[in-house]
């Protein structure tokens, strides 16, 4: 399972209603790793709902959908990323990454600076 509550997390504003964050991004991976947006969404602690309309503002998000799905049934349905999906997945674990790099000595720098909470107490 992720890393829900990371030190550092980004949330990519392309829009005033689309963005990318660590939520999307996780489940993408959920999605590629489980080959269903339900169980991806299991693994996240989220609802069917909530997983699939977040699937359907990616896929109207961008210019290619990125997440293909088929319907259960006899078969079984079942859900992949595209090209595209693993793309942009691939894309913003890079710019995430390089980002955490960039400032991982501002962050400390700022850590240093805050009032220990154990003393609170």
């Amino acid at each position: 399972m992720p890393n829900l509550h990371p030190q550092f997390f980004l949330r990519l504003y392309f829009s005033e209603a689309e963005m990318m964050g660590p939520g999307k991004a996780a489940l993408l991976e959920g999605i590629a790793r489980t080959g269903s947006i339900s169980a991806a969404g299991r693994e996240l602690g989220m609802s069917y709902k909530r997983a699939w309309m977040l699937v359907e503002a990616m896929n109207a998000m961008f210019a290619e959908p990125l997440v293909t799905s088929a319907r259960g049934g006899s078969g079984g349905g079942g859900a992949s990323l595209t090209e595209a999906g693993k793309r942009v997945l691939t894309l913003f674990r890079e710019i995430e990454t390089a980002s955490i790099a960039a400032n991982a000595e501002r962050i400390a720098a700022l850590k240093t600076m805050l009032i220990d909470m154990s003393e609170k107490k």
